[in-house]
């Protein structure tokens, strides 16, 4: 049986960000991505140039209706992102809703775009649609540290109050959490970032088990776009594969990440030429060339249980 995903993001025409940054990773992988795009735009927006098209909630409801149409809505997931839009996160939620009424095991993966380092990218009027509508729907979530204190209203400056954090997100709805990045030291050093992770599940006899997860990812000096987006996908991606040991989806995922960046940083590098900065055409992602490294990660990191 096919295993589905709808994934509901943004396209570039050129360059990996969105729904280009997902869709190769999770074909590789073996799934079927079905795409609609919020945005459609000549490159990302990190560029000195960029044109193009963006969805409304109701071009977004016109096309629902066709798929609801010809009877061809039934998905194994829905993966959403970055929008900018309020009624078009609020009509995002309706069709997961109904989407999860046409299948009860319908698995929601939601990357809560609102900002970094402490300044929104988006609308603050998301932020209540998010808090209050999206996540409640969703079943793993991927914030940053930023995001992850702006939907509990907590801050977070110790691994105890990450878990705190962690357990407060659950208790709004989604099983799975995973912190994808935080200003937390690592015991490594200062050259590695901690991303954590949070799995509740319910056991056969019905007790609940939560595995806590910290995870030092080496830190690379440059800016990447589309990065979060490819993190989603892979989480998405192992998470099916590795359904009740969020270490090991963890583990695949940031290893993935890790030779895909190598690679990225290597070739942006070697085109800009020795004491040059790359330019944002030369870090687009490597993808096509890490398919291998999609499919079969070599692990690069152990992820410590809490």
């Amino acid at each position: 049986m096919d295993c589905r995903v709808l994934s509901v993001q943004s396209h570039v025409v050129r360059g990996y960000v969105g729904n280009k940054s997902a869709s190769f990773p999770l074909q590789v992988l073996g799934f079927e991505v079905d795409t609609i795009n919020s945005v459609q735009f000549s490159n990302h927006t990190g560029y000195e140039h960029w044109k193009g098209q963006v969805m409304t909630a109701d071009e977004l409801q016109v096309l629902y209706e066709g798929i609801k149409l010809n009877n061809v809505n039934h998905y194994d997931y829905v993966l959403t992102g970055y929008t900018r839009d309020d009624s078009f996160l609020e009509m995002v939620v309706d069709i997961v809703k109904e989407l999860k009424r046409a299948n009860p095991s319908l698995v929601y993966v939601c990357d809560p775009v609102l900002g970094d380092n402490g300044a929104l990218y988006v609308p603050k009027n998301l932020l209540p649609i998010y808090r209050d509508k999206v996540v409640p729907a969703a079943d793993i979530i991927t914030p940053n540290q930023f995001e992850a204190e702006l939907l509990t209203g907590r801050s977070i400056s110790t691994e105890k109050d990450a878990v705190e954090v962690m357990n407060l997100l659950h208790s709004m709805g989604p099983d799975t959490v995973v912190i994808t990045s935080s200003d937390l030291p690592s015991p490594l050093g200062d050259q590695y970032l901690v991303a954590l992770g949070s799995q509740k599940r319910v056991r056969a006899d019905g007790t609940v088990v939560t595995q806590q997860i910290r995870m030092d990812i080496p830190r690379v000096d440059a800016v990447f776009v589309g990065t979060g987006d490819l993190f989603a996908a892979m989480l998405l991606a192992w998470t099916h594969h590795h359904p009740n040991d969020l270490k090991t989806a963890c583990e695949k995922t940031v290893s993935v990440m890790h030779h895909v960046i190598k690679r990225t940083i290597t070739y942006a590098k070697e085109v800009a030429g020795p004491d040059r900065k790359p330019s944002p055409a030369q870090l687009e992602l490597r993808m096509v060339q890490s398919k291998a490294d999609i499919e079969d990660p070599a692990i690069v990191l152990n992820a410590v249980v809490l």
